[in-house]
C-alpha cells in the first residue's frame, strides 16, 4: 500500500514539474513578441494550478484516512455519526482553501 502511495506521489510530481517546464518555455519563447506582461500571467496561471493541484492531493489524501476512519468508528458506533462527519468536512476544506488561492491568483 505505501508503495503505491510513494509512487503515484513521484508520478505527480514528475508530471507537475514536466507540465511546468513546458509552460516556461511557452512563456519564454512567447516573451519576446507579446511583452513582460504575458509573462507575469503565465506565472500566476502556474501558481495557480500548482495551488489546486497540491491542495487536491492533500485533501484527497486526507479524504482516504479519514473517511476510512469515521466509517469504521460509524460501524461501531451509530451514535458518532455527527462527530466524524465533522471531520470529514474539515479535511475537505482545505480543498476548497486551495481552490479560493488557485482562483485569487488566476485573477491576478
Amino acid at each position: 500500500m505505501k508503495k503505491a502511495l510513494v509512487l503515484s506521489l513521484v508520478l505527480t510530481l514528475v508530471s507537475l514539474v514536466a507540465t511546468t517546464m513546458l509552460v516556461l518555455e511557452v512563456v519564454t519563447a512567447a516573451e519576446g513578441q507579446v511583452g513582460v506582461d504575458q509573462t507575469v500571467v503565465g506565472f500566476s496561471r502556474i501558481g495557480s494550478g500548482i495551488a489546486i493541484g497540491f491542495a487536491a492531493c492533500g485533501a484527497g489524501i486526507g479524504l482516504g484516512t479519514v473517511s476510512a476512519a469515521a466509517i469504521g468508528a460509524i460501524a461501531e458506533k451509530p451514535e458518532l455519526f455527527g462527530r466524524t462527519m465533522i471531520y470529514v468536512v474539515f479535511v475537505e476544506a482545505v480543498a476548497i482553501y486551495g481552490l479560493v488561492i488557485a482562483l485569487l491568483l488566476w485573477m491576478a
